[in-house]
């Protein structure tokens, strides 16, 4: 059966004729692309459950924009995309804030939880601190981003919270996985399970510290013998975080359902080639304060290009000029 045509904004980006197919535009940018270099400076935020959460900043000029930006399952600052877009900022004279989920900085978190992808009072809290510094006139706009699982809190933060992200002034969520289901489902079969194995290695060591803090907080066993997303979210992220299952965890935290309800200008990014989330999931209609842009390359949170070896500057640039336009 044919899906149907997809109702997207034109977009402008071409991959390189060398790097073909989904697969290679994701892995190639993260995996081989030398990351530009970021100048951070780290700020630890206690919580008010007694854990923490670390940022880190690039310092930009004064009356400048500021943009926060969310990273991806397991991601970090550090990440390809993180460093791509910070560097490219920098440049620009703005600032920067790059925030944590709870134990991806480097160091094991406190409390009793990880981070999912519904985390909207995280979100919520984190970009209303940033912003209650803009009274100082340290930044003039204010604009959010998030990178997959980033990308998908961030959207289900703009339609829950609806005119109240009016704090922020415009928002782009890149390679989201929009349809949980329809990308954790993607992500146990075939080549894709090689993605799967790189998550759940990083987030299996980080439940085993977990339950060195906390006994008994969940089945050990069952968490390691987990071999997909699914398995996993079913015994540490949907009961930790205060889901029935996996199924329930990715039914309700799924972006999809509150794209109509967003106020703010925002972009969706997403390329029809992405291995996370076939096409067939891609929603074609949202608010009209939402950009639906579907390339039909790119990967996942890939966008390279260039002759050899590749950048993946076109990805900041086509950030910076959304938020521009806003």
């Amino acid at each position: 059966m044919t899906s149907a045509p997809f109702i997207s904004t034109p977009s402008s980006y071409n991959a390189p004729l060398w790097l073909p197919g989904g697969h290679l535009q994701t892995i190639y940018p993260s995996t081989f692309i030398v990351k530009p270099a970021v100048t951070y400076r780290r700020e630890r935020w206690d919580t008010a459950d007694g854990d923490f959460i670390d940022i880190d900043f690039v310092d930009g000029k004064p009356g400048k924009p500021m943009v926060v930006l969310f990273h991806g399952l397991e991601g970090s600052s550090d990440s390809h995309y993180s460093r791509a877009l910070m560097a490219y900022i920098a440049a620009l004279g703005w600032s920067g804030a790059a925030p944590h989920f709870r134990g991806c900085s480097g160091e094991i978190n406190l409390a009793p939880r990880f981070y999912h992808s519904g985390d909207i009072a995280e979100v919520d809290w984190i970009l209303r601190r940033v912003a209650a510094s803009r009274s100082d006139k340290k930044f003039s706009k204010l604009y959010a981003t998030g990178a997959s699982l980033g990308g998908n809190v961030l959207l289900c933060w703009l339609g829950e919270s609806q005119q109240q992200a009016s704090l922020i002034d415009a928002a782009c969520a890149i390679s989201a996985p929009l349809d949980l289901a329809g990308g954790g489902n993607a992500l146990a079969h075939g080549f894709n399970r090689i993605y799967t194995r790189v998550f759940l290695r990083t987030m299996k060591t980080k439940s085993l510290s977990k339950l060195a803090q906390f006994p008994h907080l969940f089945d050990r066993e069952r968490m390691l013998n987990a071999s997909n997303l699914h398995a996993f979210d079913n015994v540490v992220t949907a009961p930790l975080h205060g889901y029935r299952d996996a199924d329930d965890y990715w039914n309700r935290a799924s972006a999809k359902h509150v794209l109509n309800d967003i106020v703010v200008p925002t972009l969706i990014l997403n390329a029809q080639n992405d291995p996370f989330l076939p096409p067939r999931h891609l929603p074609r209609s949202a608010a009209n304060s939402v950009t639906l842009e579907y390339p039909a390359e790119g990967g996942h949170v890939g966008f390279p290009v260039g002759a050899l070896p590749g950048r993946v500057d076109w990805l900041p640039q086509r950030i910076v000029q959304f938020l521009l336009a806003a």
